[in-house]
């Protein structure tokens, strides 16, 4: 082997090198943000009043959530790629159907997806609920939502009356619309 082809391999290896370090330095610094420096955000909790948020539906238009006031939000994190999230969507449509002329709404805030994507997913399950857009993930990351699906029930003065982290039953849905009911 001649001195050109020994110093080029030691080249490379020094570059992989540096490569897996530097990954793993941003592995590190990234974990270190989320898990240390991110501890400090006040996440929602049962109890609290639900911070106001704006997202754009997929119409276009801007929707926020004081824009409920007076009525109770079934506030609901999902994405396409989340089977437990596309099992109790059909539950929420039909709570929709069923709530649609009373003080109860809603609001599906799909995280991070396309409107592409979304628009199929709700014609193929026929969704006339609102769904909003949380491109950058704002809203999910401010209200602490870490796994999917994630529902908030907001009562009529705008507390977190209860959340429900993972897949909910037909029954749950139909229960929980009732907890956020001003009528009932």
């Amino acid at each position: 082997m001649d001195q050109h082809t020994r110093y080029e391999r030691k080249k490379r290896r020094l570059f992989m090198r540096i490569i897996i370090l530097s990954i793993l330095m941003m592995t590190i610094a990234y974990l270190f943000y989320n898990n240390l420096i991110r501890e400090d955000v006040a996440y929602v909790t049962e109890g609290d009043q639900a911070p106001n948020f704006a997202l754009t539906n997929m119409h276009g238009e801007r929707v926020a959530l004081e824009d409920y006031q007076g009525q109770g939000v079934f506030l609901n994190f999902w994405g396409t790629y989340c089977p437990p999230c596309e099992e109790e969507m059909p539950y929420m449509e039909a709570e929709h159907q069923k709530y649609m002329d009373k003080d109860v709404e809603i609001l599906a805030v799909n995280v991070g997806e396309s409107e592409l994507i979304i628009n199929r997913f709700a014609e193929r399950l026929q969704l006339t609920f609102p769904i909003l857009q949380d491109q950058n993930s704002n809203v999910m990351d401010r209200y602490g939502v870490r796994q999917l699906p994630a529902t908030y029930l907001i009562d009529e003065s705008g507390e977190v009356i209860h959340i429900r982290v993972g897949g909910m039953s037909e029954q749950n849905v139909r229960d929980f619309m009732e907890m956020i009911d001003p009528e009932v």
